[in-house]
Order: C-alpha cells, then sequence, then structure tokens
C-alpha cells in the first residue's frame, strides 16, 4: 500500500509538472503570438493619430461656435476670433431674452421633441414586437409594405395637400402625428426583438400570460438598448427638424420651432444688415452687423446644447442597441 500511495504521489507530481509544463508553453506561445512587429507599431501609431485629427475636426466646429458667443462682437466680425476667446463675456446669452418669441419656440420644440419621439418610441416597439410573430395576420404583407415606404414617397406637393386635406396645417398635431410611424426605426426593434430568446416567451404563455403581458414585462425591459438608440435617432430628428414648421405653420406663429426661429432670424439679421450698409447706416449699420451675426452664433449654440447634453447619457445604450439591432437582416 505505502509504495501504491508513493506511486501515486509520484504520478500526480507528474502530471501537476506536465500540466504546468504545458501552461508555460501555452504562455510563450501566447505572447510570442502577441508580439507586435515595426509594421503594426506604424499602423497603430497611425491609426491613433487618424482618429485624434478625426476628434478634433468634429468637436472643432462646436468649439469655434462656443468661442465666438462668449468673444467681444468686433473681434467676431473681423474674424479674429479663431482659437482663443477674447473679450470674454456672456452678454449675448442674456440679450436672447430681447429675440423675440424665443422662448416659445423653446417651448414648442420641447414639446415636440419629449411628445414625438416618446410615441415613436413606443409604437416602433409594439409594431416591430407584433411584426415577429408569425400568427399575425398579413404579417408578411404589412412588414413588406412597411419597407417599401422608405425608398418611395409622392413628393414635397402631394405630402403637403395630404396634410392639408387632413387639417394638420397651423395645427400642433403636424409635429407628432407623421413622425409616430417610422420605418427604419420598425425594423431595427424588430431585428433585435428576434435575437431575444424565444423561450423566455414561450415560459410566459405557458403561465397564461397574452401577448400584452409578454410585450410589457418581457420584451419591453430587455429592448432597452436599442430603444434608447431609437429615442436618439427620434429625438435629434424632432429637434432639428423645421421644414415641417416652415411649410405648415405659416399662418401659426406661435407654433415656430426654434430652428424655425432661429432661420427666420438669419434671414432678418442678413437682409436688415444689407439694406443698412446700402443706404449708409455707418456705425449703426456696423453696430448691428457685429451684433446680429454673435446673436446668430449664439442662438445656433444654444439650439445644440440640449442635444449635446443628452447624447453622452444615452452613448452606452446606443453603441450596444444599434451594434445588437443590426445582427439579423
Amino acid at each position: 500500500m505505502p509504495k501504491e500511495k508513493n506511486t501515486a504521489k509520484a504520478g500526480g507530481k507528474q502530471a501537476v509538472s506536465s500540466t504546468g509544463a504545458i501552461l508555460e508553453i501555452q504562455e510563450k506561445s501566447v505572447r510570442h503570438h502577441h508580439k507586435f512587429g515595426a509594421g503594426d507599431k506604424v499602423f497603430f501609431i497611425l491609426d491613433y493619430l487618424f482618429f485624434i485629427i478625426f476628434t478634433i475636426s468634429c468637436i472643432f466646429p462646436f468649439y469655434y461656435l462656443f468661442i465666438n458667443t462668449i468673444s467681444d462682437a468686433s473681434l467676431v466680425s473681423k474674424g479674429m476670433i479663431n482659437f482663443v476667446p477674447k473679450g470674454i463675456n456672456f452678454d449675448n446669452y442674456l440679450a436672447l431674452r430681447n429675440v423675440t418669441d424665443l422662448s416659445n419656440s423653446v417651448i414648442v420644440s420641447v414639446a415636440r421633441t419629449v411628445l414625438g419621439t416618446a410615441l415613436m418610441v413606443v409604437a416602433s416597439a409594439f409594431v416591430g414586437y407584433l411584426m415577429t410573430k408569425e400568427e399575425m395576420w398579413k404579417r408578411k404583407f404589412f412588414y413588406r409594405f412597411l419597407v417599401v415606404t422608405m425608398y418611395f414617397n409622392a413628393g414635397l406637393i402631394p405630402w403637403y395637400l395630404n396634410m392639408v386635406m387632413l387639417g394638420l396645417t397651423n395645427n400642433f398635431a403636424a409635429y407628432i402625428i407623421p413622425g409616430i410611424v417610422a420605418p427604419y426605426n420598425i425594423i431595427l426593434v424588430k431585428t433585435y426583438i428576434e435575437s431575444i430568446p424565444a423561450e423566455l416567451e414561450e415560459s410566459a404563455f405557458i403561465d397564461g400570460a397574452s401577448h400584452l403581458t409578454v410585450f410589457r414585462k418581457i420584451i419591453w425591459p430587455l429592448s432597452m438598448p436599442i430603444l434608447a438608440t431609437v429615442a436618439i435617432f427620434g429625438a435629434v430628428g424632432n429637434w432639428n427638424s423645421f421644414q415641417d414648421s416652415l411649410i405648415l405653420m405659416s399662418d401659426a406663429n406661435h407654433l415656430y420651432t426654434l430652428q424655425h426661429r432661429l432661420y427666420i432670424y438669419l434671414n432678418q439679421t442678413n437682409n436688415l444688415s444689407n439694406v443698412m450698409n446700402s443706404a449708409g447706416g455707418g456705425g449703426v449699420a456696423l453696430d448691428y452687423a457685429q451684433n446680429g451675426q454673435v446673436i446668430k452664433y449664439t442662438i445656433s449654440m444654444v439650439s445644440i446644447i440640449p442635444i449635446l447634453l443628452v447624447y453622452p447619457f444615452m452613448q452606452r445604450y446606443f453603441e450596444e442597441g444599434i451594434m445588437l439591432g443590426a445582427v439579423k437582416g
């Protein structure tokens, strides 16, 4: 018996030493495999340089806009503010209180963005879930019809006539109703839901849950990444849109969005400045042009800030959702 024990111990030690040798060989192999050559180092350096330059090129326009809003108006009009602000002051932001109907336009844009995005996300989630159900009546037809609308539309004039016929001119509902059904977002949500294990739904159905209960308690919580992605798309689109306000709200100044108000102000400033200069306004024209240019920069900055503040909080969901939502076609 002692001999057998000694033999077993020796065998165990041998096995351990053999395993250790194998692990050591594997570790050396991994190190050798991950050893970077000169070409790899050059590639990584160029890669980092490219993304650093690309990042700076994306950030600089916002930085340039901001430093021009807090600099002296006379220096801004001469193009002397490029990298560092000069004559720093925040009077331009305080002066926005005197811009006609600006606060009302902000309220309209916020209301449109919040309400329109919320309804669009709910509709995208529910319709996307329905499109995954084989038992849905004429499912393939409705899905194909939905996809076709992404590539074909009647054009601007038929769209306008349709909005007039539906009574959606000079009406806040024109901002909300047309954007509730977003085909691209529905396809993203549908694709994401198809990646959720079917066993979760089946177990819920066995326990007596309805489709609505499954959607509310299982599908909705698990789809948060793609829904956050869709919400970003919707929020940015609603906040930046001004064409519908320009075309449909011709007789409803109180329903102008912030982007539409900015568009009007830019045109008015340019036109009035040109008129005053051509009429020999002298110093008054110069002061007006200087202040008008800075105010334009300031309003542009104010219209950008909300999206810049919201996106960082949604970025994690956005990245996860857009990757997982694009796995299947």
